[in-house]
This record gives C-alpha cells, sequence and structure tokens, in this order.
C-alpha cells in the first residue's frame, strides 16, 4: 500500500503552537466547506471549488468554536462554544438567526437528525440536550454519562441517539421515551482532559451498524438492536482512533488516529486499502457528498482536500446507494413496523383519536403475507384483530379495498361505517409510547402507560406565561383531555362491567384546597370532553350533554339529537358534533354541528357540517379570534361566517400545496395562519416523542385558476372582506349590549385601509391583463377617496385615458352624494334649531330672530346632533361595510351651498371648492354611499312635529 503526502492550506491560526480541536464539514452541494476550531472565535465558510477565495467568515462567539453541525438540507447551520451557546445561522450565507440554546459549562459535540428539526447538543454539562430547531424549545434532556459528552450521533431511522463520554462510555438512546437502551461502559478510549480530539463515533448509512474507536487501536462495530460485537476494523494504527466517518454508500470508513494517520477501510474485506500520513494529528474529516474526495483539518487549523480517496479499480464512495436506504431512513415509520400488532385496549378511543389512519394503505410486507398465506389458520385467526382496529378509521374507497386485501377471500363488503367519537388534538394508544391526550395552540397532555397506572404531563409552549404544573399519576387510564388557561378535564372508557367511566377537573389556581373533582358515569361513557371560560362538558354515550361549573356543581342535562362525534369550547360558546343519520352509499358522513351559549342557555347556530366527499371529520375547535372552525381527512379546512345567512367557507385545502408525500396533523388556526404538525406519509399523526415541531402554513382559498393569473391577491382580496364582515359583527354585537367599540371602530377602519390596498394591486393587474370591465368593477368597491383619486393616478399612468375617465365619473358622483347628504344635514339641523326655539321663548318676533341669529353665529353655544348617516373627511364610504353613527357625539355646522339646478360642470366646481370645508370629529363611522338614504323621511317627521308644536303655542296665546 502506497503512503501518499498532501499539502495543506492554513484555516484557523494555532496560538503559539498549541494544539485544539478543529472540525471541518462539506454541504450537500459540495460547493462549500466550513471549519471552525477551539482557538479561533469565528466559522470560516469557504468556496469548494475555489480554494483561494478568502471565506466568508462569521463572528458571533465570544470564545472559541468546539463543534459544528449542518441540517440535511444544508440551510442551517449550528455552532457550539467553549463560551457554553449554540448558535443558529443561515446558510451559505452565514446570517445569524438565534442562540437556540445555553449551557452551564462548554459544549463539545452537535448533531442534526436526518429531518432536520432537532439538534441533539452535549458537553462538560450533565445531559444531552434535544432541541426543536424551529421553536428552540427543549424536548428532552438525556442523563446518564459520568463524563463529558465527547460524540453524538443520530441514528438515520431516527430511532435512536448514540453517545460517547470522555471516560469511554457509549449509550444508545431510545428517542422516544428518552430511555436508556444500551450502556456499553469502558469500550471506547478515555480522552481524560485532552479536548484536542475527541472519540470516535458514528451510524452506518443504513442505520443498521454502530462503529465505535476501540480500546486496541482499532473500530468495533456493534449491532443497532441488540448491541453486540459484530467485528473490527484492525490495521496499521499504532496509536487509538479519534475520528471516524462512513462513506456515502456505507462501503468505506475513513479513520482519523492519534499516530497521525488516515487510513480508508473497505468495511466488506475488514481491511485497510488507503493510507495518508500527516505532519500533525488529523482531528476531524468529513467524506465529499458527490465525488470520490476526502476533507480533512488538523490540530493546527490547516485544511486539505485528498482527492481520489479510493482507488478507480474499486467502486467509488458515492456509488450504489440503495433506494431502502433513504426510504427507512426518514424517521418516520414507527408504526409501520408494528402495525401487525393489535391494540391492546380494544376501546373507543382507539376509533376516534385520528380517523385517518384508516386510509392508509397496508404496506408490501403485510400483503405479501397475506397473499402467501391465505390458507394459514393462524393467520386467519389474527384477521378481525386487525379488522376491527381498523374499522374505526376506515373511509372511502380506499378502504374497503384494504379490507378486501386483508380478508383474502369471498368475504362481504359491510356498507358505509359511521364515524366514531374522537377528541381533537389526541393521537391513538400505541403500546409501550408516549401519546397525546390533547394538543392545541396552549399546549399539550401527554400520558405514558405503564403497568398499573399511567403519567400525565402538562407542558405549555409559552412557558413564560402559562403556569407550572406538576406531573400527574393517573389510576384511573385516562382516553381523553381538554385543555384551556384555567384548567384541564381527563375522561376515560368504560373498562369492563364493573369498572365506570370517569369525569376529573383540574384548575391550574384555585383560592381553596382540594379543588379537584371527579364525577362516574354508571351504563355510560364519556365520548367527548369540552373546556370554557367558567364551565366543563362532556358528551356521554347515551346521547346526554352534561355541563358543570368549574367548582363541580352539575349544572345541565340536555340531549342531543345524535350520537357525538367531538366536541370544543371557548369562552361561553359550546361547539357539538353529532351524527345526524347514517352515512350515505358513497360514504359520506351526515353530520351536524350545534353551538350553545353556556352563560345565557341558548342556541344561536345550527346547522349541517360539510365535508369532503368520502372525507371523515379529523379537527373540530375555535380559531384564536373565536371562529368556528373544521378539518376533515382530505385536508380542507371550513370556517363559518355570517355570510349569506351562515355558511361554511374553504380556507384551506391541502391538494393545493401539491405535497402527496406529507399530511397535515392539524393543531389550530388564527386569521392568517394555520397551525399543523407535518407528518410524512404513511404516517398521520405525530409522536410525542420527540416534542414535534408546528409549521404555519398561509390560509388560501381554493380558487380557480384566473384568466388573471393573480389568485394570491384574489386570495387576500376574499380574506380581507371575511375579516371586516368578523368585524363589523362584532361591532354590532358590542353595540347592541351597549358597550364602547371604538377599538373595533378603529380595527375596522385599518381593515378597509388594507382591503383597498389589496383592491389596487388587483386594478393594476387588470389593467396588465387587459381586463378593464372588472377594474370597473373593482374601483367601485374602494371605501377611501384617495383610493379612488390613487386608482385614477394609476390608470393615468399606465396611458390608460378612457379607464380614467370612466374612474373619474365614479368619483364626482360618489362626492355629489357625499354634497347632497351634506345638505341634507344643514337643512334638518336648522328646522330642528327652530323647532327648539320656538317652544323655549314666548317673547316678540324681532327677539325671537335675533335670538335665531346668534345661535348660528355662535358656534360655541350650537352643537348640531350627528345625522343618522355621515361621512368622515377624505374618506368615502365601503360598501360592503355600512357604518352606524354614535348620536351622542357633537359635529360642528358647515355651511356647505345646496347645488342649483345647473349643468354638471358647475355643481361639480362648486362642490371641489367646498368638500375641504366638510370637517367632522375624529372617530366617525362612515356610511355606504350608495345606499338609499332615510333622511327624506326623516326630515318630514321633523316638519310634522314642528307643526304640531306651532299649534299648541298657538293655542296657548289664545
Amino acid at each position: 500500500m502506497k503512503i501518499r503526502s498532501m499539502k495543506l492550506r492554513e484555516a484557523h491560526k494555532s496560538d503559539d503552537g498549541v494544539s485544539s480541536h478543529c472540525t471541518i464539514l462539506w454541504d450537500r452541494t459540495a460547493e462549500h466547506i466550513v471549519t471552525a476550531s477551539s482557538s479561533d472565535v469565528s466559522v470560516s465558510i469557504h468556496d469548494a471549488l475555489l480554494p483561494s477565495v478568502t471565506p466568508k467568515v462569521v463572528r458571533y462567539h465570544k470564545d472559541g468554536v468546539t463543534a459544528l453541525a449542518l441540517s440535511p438540507n444544508s440551510t442551517c447551520l449550528a455552532s457550539g462554544s467553549s463560551d457554553r451557546s449554540v448558535k443558529l445561522y443561515k446558510f451559505p450565507g452565514g446570517e445569524f438567526e438565534s442562540n437556540i440554546s445555553r449551557f452551564t459549562l462548554p459544549i463539545r459535540a452537535l448533531s442534526f437528525n436526518r429531518q432536520g428539526t432537532m439538534l441533539a447538543a452535549g458537553g462538560d454539562d450533565d445531559g444531552i440536550k434535544l432541541i426543536n430547531t424551529i421553536d428552540g424549545s427543549i424536548a428532552r434532556v438525556l442523563k446518564g454519562h459520568r463524563g463529558s459528552i465527547t460524540g453524538i450521533a443520530f441514528d438515520p431511522k431516527s430511532e435512536y441517539l448514540a453517545s460517547v463520554d470522555s471516560v469511554g462510555t457509549v449509550i444508545i438512546w431510545e428517542l422516544q421515551s428518552g430511555t436508556t437502551i444500551h450502556n456499553l461502559k469502558n469500550i471506547a478510549p478515555s480522552t481524560s482532559s485532552d479536548f484536542s480530539t475527541l472519540t470516535a463515533l458514528g451510524w452506518s448509512p443504513d442505520g443498521e451498524t454502530l462503529a465505535v474507536s476501540g480500546l486496541k487501536n482499532d473500530v468495533v462495530m456493534y449491532d443497532r438492536d441488540t448491541a453486540e460485537k459484530l467485528f473490527t476494523l484492525r490495521g496499521e494504527h499504532t496509536q487509538p482512533v479519534c475520528f471516524l466517518g462512513w462513506s456515502l454508500n456505507g462501503k468505506y470508513v475513513a479513520t482519523s488516529g492519534l499516530d497521525k494517520q488516515v487510513l480508508i477501510w473497505d468495511v466488506d474485506k475488514k481491511q485497510d486499502i488507503e493510507r495518508q500520513k500527516f505532519d500533525e494529528l488529523i482531528c476531524c474529516l468529513a467524506w465529499k457528498p458527490h465525488g470520490n474526495a476526502l476533507a480533512v483539518i488538523d490540530v493546527m487549523g490547516k485544511y486539505g482536500i485528498w482527492d481520489m480517496v479510493i482507488p478507480s479499480s474499486m467502486k467509488s464512495p458515492t456509488e450504489g446507494l440503495p433506494d431502502s436506504i433513504s426510504q427507512k431512513s426518514d424517521g418516520l415509520l414507527f408504526f409501520e413496523e408494528e402495525e401487525h400488532e393489535p391494540s391492546i385496549s380494544g376501546s373507543l378511543s382507539d376509533h376516534g383519536e385520528d380517523s385517518l389512519v384508516g386510509s392508509e394503505p397496508p404496506n408490501r410486507k403485510r400483503l405479501r403475507q397475506f397473499q402467501y398465506d391465505e390458507d394459514s389458520d393462524e393467520d386467519k385467526s389474527l384477521l378481525p384483530e386487525v379488522e376491527s382496529r381498523k374499522k374505526p378509521y376506515v373511509s372511502g374507497k380506499e378502504s374497503v379495498k384494504n379490507r378486501n386485501v386483508a380478508s383474502a377471500g369471498p368475504v362481504a363488503v359491510p356498507g358505509p361505517i359511521m364515524q366514531e367519537a374522537f377528541q381533537s388534538g389526541s393521537t391513538p394508544v400505541q403500546p409501550g409510547k408516549r401519546r397525546f391526550l390533547c394538543y392545541n395552540m396552549l399546549g399539550s397532555i401527554t400520558t405514558m402507560k405503564h403497568d398499573e397506572y399511567s403519567h400525565i404531563e402538562i407542558d405549555f409552549h409559552d412557558t413564560g406565561s402559562g403556569p407550572r404544573v406538576p406531573a400527574m399519576t393517573d389510576h384511573f387510564g385516562f382516553t381523553m383531555a381538554s385543555l384551556n388557561e384555567n384548567g384541564s378535564v381527563f375522561a376515560n372508557l368504560c373498562k369492563g362491567e364493573k369498572n365506570m367511566s370517569t369525569l376529573m377537573y383540574r384548575p391550574f389556581k384555585s383560592w381553596a384546597n382540594n379543588s379537584e373533582w371527579y364525577m362516574r358515569f354508571e351504563e355510560e361513557e364519556v365520548r367527548a370532553v369540552a373546556l370554557g371560560s367558567s364551565w366543563v362538558a362532556a358528551v356521554t354515550s347515551l346521547n346526554f350533554l352534561r355541563i358543570f361549573t368549574e367548582g363541580g356543581l352539575q349544572r345541565h342535562v340536555v340531549s342531543l339529537d345524535g350520537p357525538v362525534v367531538t366536541a370544543s369550547g371557548f369562552g361561553d360558546e359550546l361547539a357539538v358534533v353529532t351524527h345526524s343519520s347514517p352515512p350515505l352509499p358513497t360514504n359520506e358522513q351526515m353530520l351536524t354541528f350545534e353551538v350553545f351559549n353556556v352563560s345565557n342557555g341558548t342556541q344561536p347556530i345550527k346547522g349541517r357540517l360539510p365535508l369532503s366527499p368520502g372525507a371523515c371529520l379529523t379537527w373540530f375547535g375555535f380559531s384564536e379570534e373565536g371562529q368556528l372552525s373544521s378539518f376533515d381527512s382530505m385536508g380542507v379546512l371550513r370556517v363559518f361566517t355570517n355570510q349569506y345567512g351562515g355558511r361554511w367557507i374553504p380556507l384551506f385545502s391541502a391538494s393545493k400545496l401539491k405535497k402527496k408525500d406529507e399530511n397535515y396533523w392539524m393543531v389550530g388556526l388564527n386569521s392568517s395562519k394555520l397551525f399543523c404538525i407535518l407528518c410524512k406519509s404513511p404516517d398521520k399523526f405525530p409522536q410525542a416523542v420527540p416534542k414535534p415541531v408546528l409549521t404555519l402554513l398561509d390560509l388560501s382559498i381554493p380558487l380557480a385558476s384566473s384568466d388573471l393569473g393573480a389568485e394570491n391577491l384574489e386570495n387576500e382580496f376574499i380574506l380581507s372582506n371575511m375579516h371586516l364582515s368578523q368585524i363589523q359583527r362584532l361591532i354590532q354585537e358590542t353595540e347592541a349590549r351597549g358597550q364602547d367599540a371604538t377599538s373595533l371602530d378603529d380595527e375596522a377602519l385599518n381593515s378597509e385601509a388594507a382591503l383597498d390596498r389589496c383592491i389596487l394591486r388587483l386594478i393594476a393587474s387588470c389593467c396588465t391583463g387587459d381586463k378593464l370591465v372588472r377594474a370597473i368593477e373593482l374601483v367601485k368597491l374602494l371605501s377611501m377617496e384617495k383610493s379612488v383619486r390613487g386608482a385614477i393616478k394609476l390608470v393615468t399612468a399606465m396611458k390608460l385615458p378612457n379607464l380614467a375617465e370612466r374612474f373619474n365619473s365614479i368619483l364626482e358622483e360618489r362626492l355629489l352624494e357625499q354634497e347632497a347628504k351634506e345638505t341634507i344635514l344643514k337643512e334638518t339641523t336648522e328646522l330642528k334649531v327652530t323647532d327648539t326655539n320656538t317652544s323655549k321663548t314666548t317673547e316678540s318676533k324681532n327677539a325671537a330672530d335675533t335670538n335665531m341669529s346668534k345661535t348660528f353665529t355662535t358656534p360655541d353655544v350650537f352643537k348640531a346632533p350627528e345625522p343618522v348617516n355621515g361621512i368622515q373627511s377624505g374618506q368615502l364610504s365601503s360598501p360592503s361595510f355600512a357604518k352606524k353613527k354614535k348620536t351622542e357625539e357633537p359635529a360642528k355646522v358647515v355651511n356647505v351651498p345646496e347645488p342649483k339646478s345647473s349643468t354638471k360642470s358647475e355643481n361639480n366646481g362648486l362642490l371641489k371648492k367646498n368638500i375641504g370645508e366638510v370637517k367632522q370629529v375624529e372617530g366617525q363611522r362612515s356610511t355606504n354611499p350608495f345606499a338609499k338614504s332615510s333622511n327624506n323621511q326623516e326630515k318630514t317627521s321633523l316638519l310634522d312635529s314642528l307643526k304640531k308644536m306651532k299649534k299648541n303655542d298657538d293655542g296657548g296665546k289664545k
């Protein structure tokens, strides 16, 4: 074997020739190389194609950088330092993102999982932190090492995490539970206090083998599941191995030893095939993702590229990547592997907590088993269990196919199945694994089943604002829960004939001791629970809706029209979904929703709950603003509005995103975003451990493909109109209760301004696309005068004089109508003043005339009342949002000349001269200028009143 030599270039300067631990990484495109040194505070991003170009330097640490990690998609770079912080950057730009975590001692190792959503960090602290990279939360801390953690590696299948410490102990952790699967003591060299080199550790690309540096200057391979020693790589190393790296196809391993050698191993032949001798110790190396090369860096901060690592006569390190590796290594196949295990509970909680599972196709392994062993009695005995487990989730044509395949015989296909009850935000029971009882916008409730009890934990997303709730030991076996700011409610299903269903409420804060309470139900079981501002609700198998106070007082028992599907609460409102009839032959569920106002004892809303054809309901609840919403198994989100007499409007469709390999597990929504958890197919729900990461998606109405090509603007236009309509309803309800709606007025004006901006952009698109009729329709929807003038300037600049003339005509008509209303306001005010003075004084006619003169010339004395329909200066009314005036607010009278019966141009000139004088009190609301005014009728009533009062005065004088 030939020993080669290669030159290295300086990446980081060493302090006085002192060795330090350095790190080197490739990005996935092989265009950049990232280096760092524990003696340098900077991270360097080198151009791999042009090494002579000055690298980009990122300096955000206060002390040396001891660890680097790059996300699998090479968009996020993480760095750990002796300054005890872990930082994230955008890659390859190097822009600082966040300080994602802090430790009390230096960090030594970092590692991303395959999805890039989890970062493991360890060092001299007691414990490895699993950090969500999006929100920065700590999903779990793994404790068990006695020395400093010097190496961390995620299993490519995302089931295990392997770690090694400075005393030579290797621990394999199960990510789901955070427990230790294998603890291998004294199998790796001890690094003591010398952290310029770290212990080698790495998973094979297929995740079947864990490689660890051994005690005999070798590398030992261990089995992933049993941790049994498989074989060793032992050769020319004369001192312990300090770093190793697997090639992408898993056929080669590169090792670096304290003897300053780098060896390349053929794993199948278990022998070294190439060797490189260096002047200094190589402390880190990385295989090139595309090509036959290896990047190395020594303890003095010098790096280089070893080209043609593998001889040309042998297979390339990037050749022969099996497809199964990428498929199995996505970390989301836990349930496919365990799917053959029947549910041990057999309760209805397995049915309803995620009705999407029934639509997933059977995996290939099971198909082959049924095809080859269809005559086996043992397999046939298992079929009813598998079918019963799938039955509650089955829906659509796909489920019928699954039942036919599973039965492997001429079994009659049953009719459509009614969807079982479920609790929004919960996940199905999984033996031996933690699951969600509740997951919403506020926090989550998880449970872990043990032999005789369950362990329940309550966590809030915002740990700063939410209360600290201690963990709870559950002896009842709760299967559903609900959570809000005040407390949590739990319930379980019946367990056999003797056990009863139990409901428990647990407040977070109470002035009294023993504030928890329990309710037992005989001959009925709880199917769904909900929480509100001061009440607790449970819907049972007898179709009873039971409402309790926070203290446990049984307040109401209401019979529902059908079997419950789910329930949800928000403030005083309780929404319940029930079956109205069996499903249609096309497998469409027939569901009805009812909204109850618990404080008033009323039912303001009731109607049919729409679903996509062949779909079932998977989530039901309220948005952060209190709008009733639903999400079905086809990925369609609907929100209930008062438009068209109360209708459900689709605001999101997963099919529009065109990502067939993703499923969306709904969590909640606000006025503009949908909050969900992305699950890779075939998984329909997330795992409780590690803590899932929330994904925010923009609300997008499933619009048709417009010839205008401005779907985003049209979507914004419809959503803005809906938001404006919602504010209008809130204003009406607030004023009906006699409360102040000033803040809502401001919000309405801001919404009108935002809507106008969207309309202006739509007008520009229409002009560009030669859709001039549509532009005329849009300009009529503008609310403010300045917006119409802006539209005129826009079309003038676009050299559309005919359109600008039409826009001018629309503006003139609006201003004329506004002037007419101001004239009516003046006449009404004068009549009312005359009426007031006539009834108040009995003096002579001259004295009365003098008094009237003073009234009109002294604005401080006379304050005219608000008209019924007014207009704010400089603002036109919105056709989609009619507003009312507050009669108690005064307005200054302005003399606007009444238009004479002259030409239109004269009227316009007079109007433009006096339009600037029309001023009203700040905060007034505008009305629809296109609506018919009722001022004429009001004027008549005032004249009649004046005549009657004059008659009364004349009668008194006589």
